[in-house]
């Protein structure tokens, strides 16, 4: 079934697999309790090599999105008439191509940034810092590039001439120059200014925007634009807001204050602890699975580094099999003559191979232990006449068979899993904590799967038959000749396939009957006209 999951591990574990992790990140503060938690890691704040000379504006908030947008506007336009760099960040495509809308009816030039044009994003935002520049991105786009005030000389080099061309150097050096006159204009018209559209549900996202602006010392500014219908308002009391200021908010009044923009950030502190929550609770079961994991990893990974055969793991298979055939057919209390022991050897030659069967006088010590011991025996025995039998190519027998049936059966293992995850939080219902039920249900589920992964691994090995060169060569004879007696069939339209005869009948034909013709119509309604 192409799609049955044939592994899976959530990003947490996987990362965990790492012996060291490190990382830097200019906003990694906000989820140092996250750090902490999950991967034991603290997250130590760097000063900015200089003082950030960037001024973060308070939030202002417009009653709809329609004024948001007109305020937005005005904005951009009062910053392009001076001629500052303006980059607006927004949360999706749509939005960015509404606002591009209202720039084009203002008669603003501008660049848009988002997933229709990636193959020049880097080129975009490298040039968003020259004099009067208007770029509008997704908060997503761009990142890793810096904007330079004034313009990147070597962006601008390169699309007029190749790096390996001679006369390269003149045309980078043209650009600084160019560039470095543009940085002082953009420096006196208050460097570059971000503005966002709307805040993110992450704090994160939002300083990496605000971040873009007042890298190194430049001076710069920004300022969120947001409307009581946007999302993060709706969620957690924009109604309330509203009723507070009653009808006094005219259309394109804005609300600006400390207050309100305190209100949002923890407005999406508690959307990020709850997103955090999530991500938890989704740990908690993979850490049941990853436990598993690691053990049918572990054997996997033995059996493939393992230049010789399996017989040490399948004595272990052979040992838990005769251990539990044991104590189900086996009785301390009772004589081994009333033992039924028809049924372990049924079972026995069901299972593994005919040839299998434990008679009372095999039981050397009259115990479960006892009858564990005879079974073993058997089955060792089998397992050395098949050794003998195969040869050479038994190590490589062993390694084949028990790989395979411990992937196929890991396969059905993750798909019960996945049922088993799908359904388990309906026990909170009956007053009981579904993960404690989960980790009870899959432990029990694993054991039967080790169960079975040491049975079929041993019936495989048991009963495999090794083909000889001459029967070999017999087989391939007789499917030669097979294919040589039965005539192709070729379908019609395939090249060289004869066109299809016309059906014929020497007989007298009917005026209802078919034409003779092959056409499919009726005699009538073809030649019997």
């Amino acid at each position: 079934n192409e799609n049955q999951t044939l592994a899976s591990v959530t990003f947490q574990n996987y990362f965990r697999m790492y012996g060291k992790l490190a990382g830097m990140t200019g906003t990694a503060d906000t989820e140092a309790v996250e750090f902490k938690n999950i991967y034991k890691l603290d997250v130590l704040v760097i000063p900015t090599n200089k003082p950030i000379r960037r001024t973060d504006f308070d939030d202002v908030i417009y009653k709809d999105v329609e004024c948001k947008f007109n305020a937005i506007v005005k904005e951009i336009q009062a910053a392009f008439e001076k001629g500052q760099p303006v980059l607006v960040g927004t949360v999706s495509i749509e939005k960015s191509e509404r606002l591009s809308r209202l720039l084009k009816n203002h008669k603003i030039p501008h660049n848009v940034l988002n997933a229709k044009h990636h193959e020049r994003e880097a080129e975009i935002v490298a040039q968003a810092g020259r004099f009067k520049a208007v770029t509008i991105a997704t908060n997503m786009a761009g990142r890793g590039t810096d904007i330079l005030l004034g313009g990147n000389a070597e962006f601008m080099a390169k699309a007029e001439c190749p790096e390996e061309d001679e006369n390269f150097p003149k045309v980078l050096a043209k650009y600084k120059e160019l560039c470095a006159g543009e940085r002082e204009q953009v420096v006196a018209a208050g460097g570059l200014y971000i503005i966002g559209t709307e805040r993110h549900e992450s704090r994160r996202i939002d300083n990496q925007l605000r971040g873009r602006a007042g890298r190194q010392g430049d001076p710069g500014n920004s300022k969120f634009f947001l409307s009581l219908e946007d999302d993060l308002f709706r969620i957690f009391g924009g109604d309330r807001i509203k009723a507070l200021m009653g009808n006094s908010l005219e259309a394109d009044e804005p609300i600006e204050h400390p207050w309100l923009s305190r209100a949002i950030e923890n407005a999406q502190k508690r959307v990020e602890g709850h997103n955090y929550d999530i991500r938890k609770h989704l740990l908690q079961y993979d850490d049941v699975m990853n436990l598993q994991r690691k053990a049918i990893y572990g054997i996997r990974r033995d059996i493939l580094s393992s230049e010789k055969g399996q017989k040490e793991l399948l004595e272990e298979f052979m040992r838990f099999i005769a251990q539990g055939l044991s104590a189900d057919y086996g009785d301390n209390k009772r004589p081994v003559a009333d033992w039924p022991l028809a049924d372990l050897n049924a079972t026995l030659q069901g299972l593994f191979h005919p040839s299998l069967a434990v008679s009372p006088a095999d039981v050397k010590t009259p115990s479960v232990d006892g009858l564990a011991d005879a079974i073993y025996e058997k089955l060792h025995r089998r397992y050395d006449e098949k050794t003998t039998e195969i040869g050479p190519f038994m190590a490589e027998v062993e390694k084949m068979f028990t790989l395979s049936t411990i992937d196929q059966l890991w396969k059905d293992h993750l798909l019960r899993m996945d049922h088993l995850r799908e359904g388990i939080g309906l026990r909170g219902y009956a007053q009981k904590d579904p993960l404690l039920e989960y980790k009870r249900e899959s432990l029990q589920m694993f054991q039967m799967m080790e169960a079975q992964i040491q049975q079929d691994s041993l019936a495989k090995i048991f009963n495999v038959q090794l083909r000889a060169e001459q029967e070999e060569k017999e087989i391939e004879r007789f499917e030669e000749k097979q294919r040589k007696n039965v005539p192709l069939q070729m379908r019609h339209g395939e090249e060289g396939a004869a066109p299809p005869e016309p059906a014929r009948n020497d007989g007298k034909v009917g005026r209802n009957d078919p034409c003779p013709c092959g056409s499919g119509k009726k005699y009538k309604h073809c030649h019997g006209r």
